[in-house]
C-alpha cells in the first residue's frame, strides 16, 4: 500500500494497516488460496495450535517426534502460503491445471517430500527392519542411504522456506557456512581445515542435537510458539488496548503527549509481542497521526514508534524468541535472563523518551487536551479484564515452572477472558476446564497450593469481563493469525540451525574470535602508542582491546542484521562472539546480551529497517530519514550493551556479583550518558544548543558510560561549557521576562 496525502492525518483503517505489515513484514504477506484448499489450511493451522498448545500444559513427545511435527506443520503451511518468488502478483489467486487451489503442484510436492523427511526421523528412530534401516544409535554418523535422501531433502528444503519468508540474506549466509564445512582445506590461515565429509556432514545436519533437529527449533517448538500465540490471542481479548489507553492517560496530557504515548504504549506492548513490526503497525496506527497534529515532523513521529517498539524485542518477560535460546545456551533459567534484561530495557526506554521530550520542548508542543484523553474509570472498568492471563502466566513464570507451562496457563486463562462469562452458563466449559485442570495437576503434584489457588481464582475472576464475548469462530481465526506470525521464526530457527551444527563441528566460531581478538590487540597497539607520552599512557592495552573488540563485533551485528530477524542473527553472531568476548574477560552472559542488542539495533539501523519503514507508511513520511530518526532515538539501546559489559553489575545476576552501591552509581551514570546524548541529538536541553555544544555533549555522553570516578569527572569537564552555557541563557530569560 502507498499512503497519499490524503491519508497521512487520518486513522488508517484495518486493512490499510494490515498492508502495511504485510509489505514491510516479509512472514506477513501470504498468497490467497482456493476455499477448499483455505479450509484445509485452517485445519492444519489449528491443529498445529492446539497440537503445541496441549503437549505445553500435558506432556510433550519425544524430541525428534516433537520437533518432526512441528517442522511438517511449518512445511504445508510455509509451501502453502508463500510464493517460490514475490513477483508483482504472485500473492494473488491463480487458477489453472497445474494448480491445487490456487497452490502450484510443483509447491505440493516439495510440501510431501518435507513432511516425508521430517517425520521419518521418529518413524525410524527405532529402526526399521523391514527395510534394512537400524535403530538410530547404530547410525549416528554412518546414515544409510534413507538417512542421506531425507537429510539432503531437508537441508534443502529448511533453506527454501527460510527463503521464502525472510528472503536471500539468511540462507545466503547459511550457504557460506556450508560452503566453509566441506571445503575447509581451500580456506587461507587460521580458517582452515580437514574440511567435513558430505556423508557426515547430512548426518550432522540431520540427526538431533547439532543441526536443524538442534536447540534452536527445540526452543521455538517448544517455547516460542507458544509465546507467540499468547500475545495475539491477548493483544485480541483487548490487552493491547488496554495498554495504549492506559499510556496515553499516563503520558497523554504532558508536553509532546501522542509521542510519550507511543514509547510507554510500545514499552507495555513490548511485553506481549515479539514483533518489531507488529508492535509498530499496532500502536502506530493511532500515535503517528495524533504527533503529526500536534506538529511533529512525519519522519520523527515514525522514528519515535519505530525505536519504541523495536525495543519489544528487549523488553521483558518475553524478549522476543532470542531470551529462550539464550537460556538454553546459558543453561539458566529463564527468569534469569529476564531479571538481567531490566535495566538495559529501562536506559532503551529513557533514552526515546528524553528525546521525544526535548524535541517537544524545542518545538513548543503541548500535550492532548482532557478530552482527548480516554477516561481512566471507563478504560478499567472495561478493560481489568484483560491483565488477569498477564498476571497468571507471571506468576507462573517466576515460581519456577517451565515456561511452556507459564505460556500454557497464559493462553488458556486469555481463552476464559476472551469466551466464558458468568452471564451466559454454556461458555463457562471453558473455565471450568481450565479450573479442572489447575485442581488436577495440584492433585498429582503437579502445581503446590499457592499456584492453584492463583490460577483458579484467575479463571473465575475472568468470567465476569464486562467485554464482549469473543465467539468460537474469531477466535479459532485468531490463533490461525498466531501460526501465520510463527512461520518465520520457525523457519529461521530451523534453517539456523545448520550454521550452529557448522560452527560445533569446525570450531570455526574460535577461528574467527581468535581473529576478533588479534585484529583489536594489534590496532590497540598502534593507539597506545600515539597515546603515549614518555611515562605517562592515556589509554592500557587492555582496555583498547576490549574496546576495540566490541566495536567489530557491534559493528558485524549492525551489518549482518540487515534483512534478518533477531533471533536467526543472535544464533549465529554469538557462536562467533561468545569466544572472542571469553578470552577478553566479559562475563557470558553479558557477551550474550551484547549481541543480542546489537541484533536489535540492526531493526532500526538504515538502510535496511523494516520498523522504519512501516512507521513511514503510516506517517507518509521519507522511508531512509525515518530510519535515521528512528536510528537516532534508539541511541540508548546502542550504548547500554557497551555499558553493561564494562559493568555487568548492571544485568543484576552477573557472575561478578551485585552490590547495591556500585550498581546504583553505574545507573545514574549511565543515564546521565542517554540524556547528555539525547540533548546532543535534538540540540535542545534547557535552551537550544548550538553545534559545537552538541558534540561536546555527544562526547561527554559516551564518556559517561565508562564506569568510573575518573571517567564521569572528565565526562562533566567536557560538557561543563555547555552546562554553564546553558544556565546562563535561562538566567538571561528569567532577567528578560
Amino acid at each position: 500500500m502507498t499512503t497519499t496525502p490524503d491519508t497521512a492525518d487520518r486513522d488508517l483503517t484495518a486493512e490499510e494497516l494490515a498492508e502495511i505489515e504485510k509489505k514491510y513484514d516479509e512472514g506477513a504477506a501470504t498468497r490467497e488460496v482456493g476455499p477448499k484448499f483455505g479450509l484445509f489450511l485452517r485445519a492444519v493451522s489449528l491443529a498445529f495450535a492446539m497440537y503445541h498448545y496441549l503437549t505445553a500444559g500435558f506432556s510433550l513427545p519425544p524430541d525428534h517426534w516433537h520437533m518432526g511435527w512441528h517442522l511438517s506443520g511449518l512445511f504445508i503451511l510455509t509451501y502453502a502460503l508463500f510464493p517460490a518468488f514475490k513477483g508483482k502478483n504472485a500473492f494473488a489467486l491463480k487458477t489453472g491445471p497445474l494448480r491445487l487451489g490456487g497452490v502450484p503442484y510443483f509447491d505440493i510436492l516439495l510440501m510431501i517430500l518435507g513432511v516425508s523427511a521430517a517425520l521419518y526421523l521418529g518413524m525410524a528412530w527405532r529402526g526399521i527392519p523391514l527395510f534394512g534401516i537400524e535403530e538410530q544409535t547404530f547410525r549416528m554418523g554412518n546414515p544409510n542411504s534413507y538417512d542421506m535422501v531425507f537429510g539432503i531433502i531437508i537441508i534443502l528444503l529448511v533453506l527454501d522456506i527460510a527463503r521464502r519468508t525472510l528472503g536471500w540474506v539468511l540462507p545466503g549466509i547459511i550457504c557460506v557456512f556450508i560452503a566453509y564445512a566441506l571445503f575447509g582445506p581451500i580456506f587461507p590461515g587460521i580458517l582452515q581445515h580437514p574440511g567435513v565429509k558430505f556423508r557426515t556432514f547430512v548426518s550432522s545436519m540431520y540427526f538431533p542435537q547439532e543441526g536443524i533437529f538442534g536447540v534452536t527449533l527445540w526452543v521455538v517448538s517448544t517455547i516460542v510458539f507458544h509465546f507467540v500465540l499468547f500475545g495475539v490471542i491477548a493483544q485480541r481479548t483487548g490487552l493491547g488496548q488496554l495498554f495504549i489507553d492506559n499510556a496515553s492517560i499516563l503520558a497523554g496530557r504532558y508536553t509532546g503527549g501522542p509521542a510519550k504515548v507511543s514509547v510507554v504504549s510500545s514499552a507495555f506492548f513490548g511485553t506481549i509481542s515479539g514483533s518489531s513490526v507488529a508492535n509498530t503497525v499496532s500502536t502506530g496506527a493511532l500515535t503517528i497521526p495524533n504527533m503529526k497534529r500536534l506538529g511533529y515532523p512525519g519522519h520523527f513521529a515514525g522514528g519515535v514508534e519505530a525505536a519504541a517498539s523495536a525495543g519489544g524485542q528487549i523488553t521483558p518477560p518475553i524478549m522476543g524468541a532470542a531470551a529462550f535460546i539464550m537460556a538454553e545456551f546459558l543453561e539458566l533459567p529463564y527468569t534469569t535472563i529476564v531479571i538481567a534484561a531490566i535495566f538495559p530495557a529501562i536506559l532503551h526506554y529513557v533514552g526515546v523518551f528524553t528525546v521525544v521530550h526535548l524535541m517537544a520542548r524545542k518545538l513548543d508542543l503541548k500535550g492532548l487536551s482532557k478530552e482527548m484523553l480516554p477516561k481512566f474509570k471507563e478504560v478499567w472498568a472495561t478493560g481489568w479484564a484483560n491483565l488477569v492471563p498477564l498476571v497468571g502466566l507471571l506468576v507462573v513464570l517466576f515460581s519456577g515452572y517451565t515456561p511452556f507451562m507459564a505460556a500454557f496457563c497464559g493462553i488458556s486463562l486469555s481463552l476464559v477472558v476472551g469466551m466464558s462469562r458468568i452471564k451466559e452458563p454454556l461458555t463457562l466449559v471453558y473455565a471450568a476446564l481450565f479450573a479442572g485442570f489447575a485442581l488436577w495437576k495440584f492433585s498429582n503434584g503437579g502445581f503446590d497450593l499457592t499456584i492453584t489457588s492463583v490460577l483458579v481464582i484467575g479463571a473465575i475472576i475472568a468470567t465476569f469481563n464486562p467485554q464482549d464475548r469473543i465467539k468460537l469462530p474469531q477466535m479459532a481465526e485468531t490463533m490461525e493469525l498466531g501460526v501465520k506470525y510463527a512461520l518465520a521464526v520457525g523457519a529461521a530457527s530451523a534453517a539456523v540451525g545448520i550454521v550452529v551444527g557448522v560452527i560445533n563441528t569446525t570450531g570455526v566460531g574460535f577461528r574467527i574470535g581468535f581473529m576478533v581478538t588479534q585484529g583489536a590487540s594489534s590496532l590497540a597497539d598502534s593507539i597506545f602508542t600515539l597515546t603515549t607520552f614518555g611515562n605517562w599512557a592515556l589509554f592500557a592495552v587492555e582496555d583498547l582491546t576490549l574496546f576495540i573488540s566490541l566495536v567489530f563485533i557491534a559493528l558485524a551485528c549492525i551489518l549482518m542484521g540487515a534483512g534478518i530477524p533477531t533471533t536467526a542473527l543472535y544464533i549465529m553472531l554469538v557462536s562467533v562472539a561468545q569466544p572472542a568476548l571469553a578470552q577478553l574477560g566479559v562475563p557470558p552472559i553479558a557477551s550474550h546480551m551484547f549481541v543480542l542488542y546489537y541484533g536489535v539495533v540492526a531493526e532500526i539501523t538504515p538502510p535496511v529497517c523494516t520498523s522504519a519503514y512501516a512507521a513511514a507508511a503510516i506517517a507518509n513520511s521519507n522511508p531512509f530519514r525515518t530510519g535515521i530518526s528512528a536510528f537516532t532515538l534508539g541511541l540508548g539501546k546502542v550504548i547500554a550493551p557497551m555499558a553493561f559489559v564494562y559493568a555487568p553489575v548492571l544485568l543484576f545476576v552477573s557472575s561478578t556479583g551485585f552490590d547495591l552501591w556500585e550498581f546504583t552509581y553505574t545507573a545514574i551514570t549511565c543515564i546521565a550518558g542517554v540524556v547528555a546524548l539525547s540533548a546532543a541529538v535534538v540540540g535542545y536541553w534547557l535552551a537550544p544548543i548550538g553545534t559545537f555544544g552538541r558534540w561536546l555533549l555527544a562526547i561527554a555522553g559516551l564518556v559517561f558510560i565508562a564506569p568510573t570516578l575518573q571517567a564521569d569527572l572528565v565526562a562533566l569537564l567536557i560538557a561543563s561549557p555547555v552546562l554553564i552555557s546553558q544556565f546562563s541563557q535561562i538566567r538571561r530569560q528569567g532577567a528578560a521576562a
